[in-house]
């Protein structure tokens, strides 16, 4: 199957739903050589995938996914994931992680889906697990997590079976540095179906397609961002240059802007201001931002990414106010707070 599909996406036609999803079925299949999944992800991304391929993938990966059962309370309110693609290579320190905490802190239900680094030296399991935050909650523990603190971290590995017999041809893939559908599918993947998404994507031209597909998986109200470094690219919003945004809010229409940190109170900085390390390091860093002790650029980089969070969860009416906000439950020891809520919740699971 695998085969006969990789031959059709070299004449570059493009696959059907049903398509798909058989794909997906020889994919998570152990019996299938991973050289051959590896050859077929290569033609796709050769030929280029579509909106409806990318939807499809998602759907089929999701179906398959274990989800937790949420409480009705839950249920009846938004849900939030912050995350990015990975992939921009800048190694910056943990920016989405430690907006999660924050944003979790001003009473938004944050529902964290990550994994450990594949393209950076840290990466949200890393850190969290580095600051003593629990990752492997089972479902059932992450569920009433999610109740009990506004917060949990469901590690993609637990709810997602099939990409145990995915990674051998991811792994040959990036051995030949090829990149995957896998590369930016990760974040489109969230067992609870959060209702609010903020997703960082490493290259400008995916934050529109990337936001459509959110938009067909029942996402309410998301931004998919890019921001400028230079001449790189940033998996989330710049402080460092203007950011791509495509944005959309329930029945209004999808929108693509871009977004200038000229626009808030933003220290001059440079790029190395936000450079991170392993997730010793990472920890430390995270933590002296959510104490309120580094108030420098770093700071700047959260406030400005949760004050999106924030204004995407319906707590304030713009970024700018979400950029205010955040910095108040920093300075009031709200995230301090809540980490160490955290922290203590972990240590009793032991």
């Amino acid at each position: 199957m695998l085969k006969r599909l990789s031959e059709q996406l070299v004449q570059r036609q493009s696959m059907t739903p049903s398509q798909v999803e058989d794909a997906v079925g020889h994919l998570a299949d152990e019996s299938v050589p991973a050289h051959v999944k590896a050859v077929f992800l290569t033609r796709l991304a050769e030929k280029g995938e579509t909106l409806e391929e990318i939807g499809a993938f998602a759907a089929a990966l999701r179906n398959r996914s274990i989800r937790p059962a949420l409480s009705d309370r839950l249920r009846q309110e938004d849900i939030l994931d912050v995350c990015g693609t990975g992939g921009d290579r800048l190694n910056t320190f943990n920016i989405s992680t430690t907006v999660a905490l924050v944003v979790a802190a001003a009473g938004v239900a944050v529902a964290k889906h990550g994994n450990r680094a594949i393209t950076s030296a840290s990466g949200s399991a890393d850190v969290l697990e580095a600051l003593g935050v629990k990752i492997d909650l089972t479902p059932e523990q992450a569920a009433d997590w999610l109740d009990r603190y506004g917060f949990a971290f469901f590690f993609a590995p637990l709810y997602h079976p099939a990409f145990k017999h995915i990674a051998p041809a991811r792994k040959l893939c990036a051995e030949k540095g090829q990149r995957t559908l896998f590369n930016f599918l990760g974040p489109l993947l969230n067992p609870v179906q959060p209702s609010v998404q903020l997703l960082g994507v490493a290259r400008p031209h995916l934050c529109e397609p990337l936001a459509a597909v959110l938009r067909t998986s029942g996402v309410r109200r998301a931004m998919v961002v890019c921001g400028q470094v230079g001449d790189a690219y940033l998996d989330e919003l710049s402080t460092l240059g203007e950011s791509t945004v495509a944005e959309f809010y329930q029945d209004r229409a999808l929108s693509v802007s871009s977004l200038s940190p000229e626009l808030f109170p933003i220290q001059k900085a440079r790029l190395d201001d936000l450079m991170g390390g392993d997730k010793r390091v990472n920890a430390g860093l995270v933590r002296q931002v959510i104490e309120g002790v580094d108030r420098g650029p770093k700071r700047d980089a959260v406030l400005l990414n949760a004050g999106a969070g924030l204004f995407l969860a319906g707590r304030t009416s713009s970024i700018a106010e979400g950029w205010v906000l955040a910095g108040e439950v920093i300075d009031s020891g709200k995230g301090l707070r809540k980490l160490e809520e955290l922290q203590a919740a972990s240590a009793a699971l032991g």
